[in-house]
């Protein structure tokens, strides 16, 4: 069975609700990510964050889980750094209630196709990750989370099905997405109670 790791790259948050503290929405998102991929089966999991970073993902992470520390908050610089492993995935630090199906399904086409992307949902820039078999194909161009689109990463693809596009999901990145949250969605506790705490519904 190919060794598969699954990384949260606690990357920065450019937006918080009105009367949340920035830090404070930033810390309880990743929470929950962390959270979230503590409950996965047949993969190992990680943190990514830059040096600036470390204390965060040091008190979120569980005792034994590994922190990458990169030059840059981007999957090329995770990917880099991963070693020991056959795949790997990487994914945004601001989906607090993703379904776990949804990373399974980012991984699962790794079998026969060298990377997989999932899109941020509802369309727009910014995906939701991307994952790789290692070492990652030359022809990958670099991405950023936060701007990127599939079409990126298949720019450089010698065949556009090299790279899988699988299911999306939204990421916390304004009021919209926000609104979206389902209060009867199991997780996402953290985030649950600092919006509850600020007097917004959760």
């Amino acid at each position: 069975m190919a060794r598969r790791v699954v990384v949260a790259l606690l990357g920065p948050v450019h937006w918080s609700p009105p009367g949340v503290d920035r830090a404070a929405w930033r810390a309880a998102l990743a929470e929950d990510v962390v959270d979230l991929l503590a409950t996965l089966n047949e993969v190992d999991v990680a943190v990514a964050v830059t040096p600036a970073d470390r204390a965060l993902a040091d008190a979120l992470v569980w005792p034994g889980t590994v922190v990458y520390e990169v030059p840059e908050p981007t999957p090329t610089a995770v990917f880099a750094a991963i070693e020991g492993y056959d795949q790997a995935a990487v994914l945004a630090g601001d989906v607090p209630d993703l379904p776990a199906l949804t990373v399974g399904k980012l991984l699962r086409p790794l079998t026969t196709r060298p990377v997989a992307v999932a899109p941020v949902e509802g369309g727009g820039p910014g995906l939701l990750g991307v994952a790789a078999r290692l070492p990652v194909p030359g022809w990958l161009a670099p991405l950023d989370l936060d701007t990127a689109i599939p079409a990126d990463a298949r720019a450089g693809a010698p065949r556009p099905q090299d790279v899988a596009v699988t299911a999306g999901w939204r990421r916390l990145r304004g009021p919209a997405d926000l609104a979206t949250l389902d209060p009867a969605f199991e997780g996402w506790e953290a985030t649950r109670a600092l919006l509850s705490g600020s007097g917004r519904p959760a």
